[in-house]
């Protein structure tokens, strides 16, 4: 019989990083670098990541994105917390930042600092705005990425207001943004030997996500619009229908398209009229032809759309709610939903993983996100100070540490 051969390591084992963050985009780069083999620590103040004072939805963005991490508060404020903040950068390979602008650099933790002492640092800052942008002191959260980069101009029905997209859509893109510079500039540092200094703003992102519109607008200067269900320069794309029993979107706006959508309803006609013989038509008489293809496909239920479109290869998706998404068979068979084990009293849920695989490498068993300075006193163990060191930082309040079934 064949032994089963040993899976490879993942592909960062030994890789060790620190992270100051807050919310999504921070602790979701470190978070991805860990699910990529990593050992995050996440150095937190004494008042912990924001996250876990804004409710519902900031508790939601600890177990997201704060998965296998060990936590350590620290009041970097004081002498000794910077102090101890440097120590354990100096045995990482990356640091990830996303606090206010200027406060790393205040703190003597910019880029500029840590990689005069430790060329092969990869320091990542994440910000709202460009480092040499009139912006670049302005906090940066997702909503005015999207305000800002003119994707809520684009995002809502026509003549009403714009509106944003109804997801943390480029925090969650940032996330992949800067993990992806960081793999790169590990990369490069096996072959040459020097780390990096990476920059990354939400703004930045939420503009590159918009690409074709922005390259149109480039080239012939007309201004995009909101046109709500349907993409405003091609027609039907991302259209929806309404069905017997709920709604389908439907993209067949390349022309060869358009005629086998036509012909799948048993309309071949349609592909003729001449309100709808080319891609620029269909979207100038967009209200006509949505209605044209209403009246076959209103005839047939969602699962009968799928069929038949499918059947003649043409793009259609049911617009599903999250609970009706999480009970269709795509989802329930995606190696993405993962479960996330106990950690010390923190219970075990249901969460994603890396919206890809490595086919060779199994997933990493992950934990619960860890309670605010879980893991103080093991960090500072790890990092060569004894007990009576770690007591006298507990007595001046330049650390806190919690029972890893600790609530916050």
């Amino acid at each position: 019989m064949n032994e089963r051969a040993t899976p490879p390591p993942p592909p960062l084992q030994g890789i060790r990083v620190i992270e100051l963050g807050n919310y999504i985009a921070g602790p979701g780069t470190a978070m991805t670098l860990g699910d990529l083999g990593a050992e995050v620590v996440k150095i937190e103040s004494m008042e912990g990541d924001m996250a876990r004072h804004t409710g519902h939805f900031g508790h939601a963005m600890l177990r997201a994105y704060n998965r296998s991490k060990k936590s350590i508060a620290l009041d970097l404020r004081q002498p000794r917390g910077k102090e101890i903040a440097r120590r354990l950068i100096a045995g990482a390979d990356v640091l990830v930042q996303n606090l206010r602008p200027g406060a790393a650099e205040a703190l003597g933790l910019g880029a500029e600092a840590l990689r005069a002492q430790h060329p092969r640092l990869v320091h990542v800052s994440i910000a709202g705005f460009p480092a040499e942008a009139p912006s670049r002191d302005r906090p940066g959260y997702d909503i005015a990425a999207q305000a800002e980069s003119g994707m809520m101009s684009v995002t809502g029905e026509p003549g009403g207001l714009p509106q944003k997209v109804g997801a943390t859509i480029i925090d969650a893109a940032t996330v992949q943004v800067a993990a992806q510079a960081t793999l790169a500039a590990l990369f490069r540092r096996e072959r040459a030997g020097i780390g990096e200094t990476i920059r990354v703003s939400l703004l930045e992102v939420a503009l590159n996500l918009q690409l074709p519109n922005w390259s149109d607008y480039l080239v012939r200067g007309v201004e995009p619009t909101r046109s709500g269900d349907g993409q405003p320069m091609n027609a039907p794309a991302a259209d929806i229908f309404r069905t017997r029993d709920g709604m389908v979107v439907v993209s067949a706006y390349v022309q060869s398209h358009w005629v086998r959508l036509c012909e799948a309803i048993g309309c071949p006609e349609l592909a003729a009229d001449a309100r709808f013989l080319t891609n620029e038509l269909r979207v100038a008489n967009r209200p006509a032809m949505k209605e044209a293809v209403s009246a076959r496909l209103s005839r047939c239920s969602m699962q009968e759309c799928v069929e038949l479109l499918t059947r003649n290869n043409i793009v259609v998706g049911v617009v599903r709610s999250y609970s009706e998404a999480l009970a269709g068979e795509d989802f329930r068979s995606s190696r993405m939903v993962i479960e996330v084990a106990p950690n010390g009293e923190r219970p075990g849920y249901a969460s994603f993983g890396l919206p890809y695989e490595l086919c060779d490498t199994p997933r990493r068993p992950t934990q619960a996100a860890p309670a605010h300075g879980a893991h103080t006193e093991e960090v500072l163990r790890g990092a060569g100070f004894g007990a009576e060191e770690i007591a006298a930082l507990h007595a001046a309040g330049v650390i806190k540490a919690e029972p890893a079934g600790a609530p916050s």
